[in-house]
């Protein structure tokens, strides 16, 4: 049990920068990632960084719908 703790501490402690975590975040949207990408991230990716992404990412993906939905419906209805 304790080693599963220390893994969480050093994965924690991990420097990587939140703009290549939201870069690695995007890209995982679409679902294309680099083998040898994949496993640069698992070694250098805050576990933290990669949660606060996903949900800003998942935000301003739902986002997105609502205005393209409100804006389908806005122009289509004129005609």
């Amino acid at each position: 049990m304790s080693d599963a703790g220390e893994d969480l501490k050093q994965a924690v402690a991990r420097k990587g920068s939140f703009f290549g975590t939201m870069r690695a975040v995007a890209w995982s949207f679409f679902g294309v990632r680099k083998g040898a990408d994949y496993e640069r991230d698992l070694n250098q990716l805050n576990p933290v960084h990669v949660v606060v992404a996903g949900v800003v990412g998942a935000l301003l993906f739902v986002l997105a719908l609502v205005f393209l939905v409100q804006w389908v419906i806005g122009s289509g209805v004129a005609a």
